[in-house]
């Protein structure tokens, strides 16, 4: 039983990591120069790195508050986790703690997909470039993020 707590844990915190990391890297959409982010735009110039705020259509502050709600649900899943571990009578199921990484895993999905669709209107320009590292981490986060969701409503408390 210790085992399958550990991993649950460590599941859990992969998944939270992949969230920071997916959602504050500048690696959304990269061109040989120019990477971008959910936050701002960096071209490497002559002169080194120069950033600027990216631009503030819907989308794109739907795809930000997506990212950061997915983190906040994820948070909240696993202090809740902790509370019910010690707080769940023997044979409860940890319904909230999996309820709130469903979130978690919906607001990552919704936010994967919308940049996805919506990509190409902002990168119009830039559209042999491809999708960077940030953004294939917050796709693979949201399979695990869903199932760690889904163990959490499956697991039963034991003594």
């Amino acid at each position: 039983m210790l085992m399958l707590l550990w991993s649950i844990v460590l599941l859990h915190l992969t998944t939270l990591v992949l969230l920071f990391i997916s959602t504050s890297v500048n690696a959304w959409f990269q061109k040989d120069h120019i990477t971008k982010d959910l936050w701002m735009q960096y071209e490497n110039t002559t002169s080194g790195w120069q950033g600027q705020s990216s631009f503030s259509d819907e989308w794109l502050q739907a795809v930000q508050a997506m990212m950061i709600l997915s983190i906040i649900f994820s948070i909240l899943s696993f202090c809740l986790f902790f509370c019910q571990l010690f707080t769940l009578q023997k044979g409860g199921r940890f319904y909230l703690t999996g309820g709130f990484q469903l979130l978690a895993s919906l607001c990552v999905m919704s936010g994967a997909s919308i940049y996805t669709a919506r990509h190409v209107d902002w990168n119009a320009k830039l559209i042999p470039g491809g999708f960077g590292f940030a953004y294939i981490l917050a796709w693979v986060a949201f399979p695990l993020t869903f199932i760690s969701g889904v163990i959490y409503v499956v697991l039963r408390k034991r003594e």
